[in-house]
């Protein structure tokens, strides 16, 4: 059924049909279960769309995709607002951690079967998503237009390969489930290399006051949008 509903689904877009919601649909590819999100105005042979791939942290793994809606992106259009991108929203299978290979296998179908501006694609994701997003620009940096990695790390010898990509990090102070120095440490990394790096540190914040702030309280939506990648 999951993947008959998938298959249809899909079918729609390529024949043309308009497509518009705002509900988070079920999708699969290479067992990577997933929802997406169509915006308003969204159609196969009409203007070209941004697309957000949005990480989920440790806690929503497993085979139960509601548990993705839990928070970020997935959680505020199941609560009915209107997010201007293509929104995909995968879900890591429990007890294991995000597979840089099998998110860039994801993307590239995405890719191949929506109207996607490649100019415009943009990555966040929250604790264990956040390191997921270090590691996947890091990995495919010529993917990615921006990106907000939220309570994560990774290597910082790394981030030479994003330099040029405009990078907003978020973090809470009281972390503790994630040092914040993970992310100040990759901020640094980025400032030594002349990149395009913003960091809000919330000086009370703990693990998932830093998401409820990027996700809720500020413009990172059009913080998004206002960067474009150069061709």
């Amino acid at each position: 059924m999951r993947r008959l509903l998938a298959l249809g689904f899909m079918l729609m877009v390529t024949l043309g049909v308009k497509a518009q919601q705002t509900e988070n649909t079920m999708n699969v590819c290479n067992q990577i279960y997933y929802l997406l999100s169509l915006p308003e105005g969204y159609s196969a042979d009409g203007e070209a769309k941004p697309l957000l791939l949005f990480l989920h942290g440790s806690g929503e793994r497993g085979n139960d995709l509601s548990k993705v809606k839990a928070w970020g992106p997935p959680k505020l259009i199941a609560e009915g607002k209107n997010l201007p991108f293509i929104v995909v929203s995968p879900q890591c299978p429990e007890g294991k951690y995000w597979d840089v290979y099998e998110l860039k296998q994801l993307l590239d179908q995405i890719i191949a079967n929506y109207n996607v501006d490649k100019n415009r694609i943009y990555l966040t994701g929250l604790s264990m998503g956040g390191f997921g997003t270090w590691a996947m620009a890091t990995a495919f940096p010529d993917y990615f237009a921006a990106i907000a990695p939220i309570c994560g790390g990774g290597d910082p010898l790394s981030v030479s390969k994003i330099k040029d990509i405009p990078c907003w990090v978020f973090h809470g102070k009281k972390d503790m489930a994630v040092a914040e120095k993970l992310s100040a440490d990759m901020v640094d990394a980025l400032k030594k290399v002349g990149g395009k790096v913003e960091y809000t540190v919330l000086p009370e914040g703990d693990h998932p006051a830093a998401w409820i702030y990027a996700y809720n309280e500020v413009d990172l939506w059009n913080w998004f949008l206002s960067h474009k990648k150069q061709k």
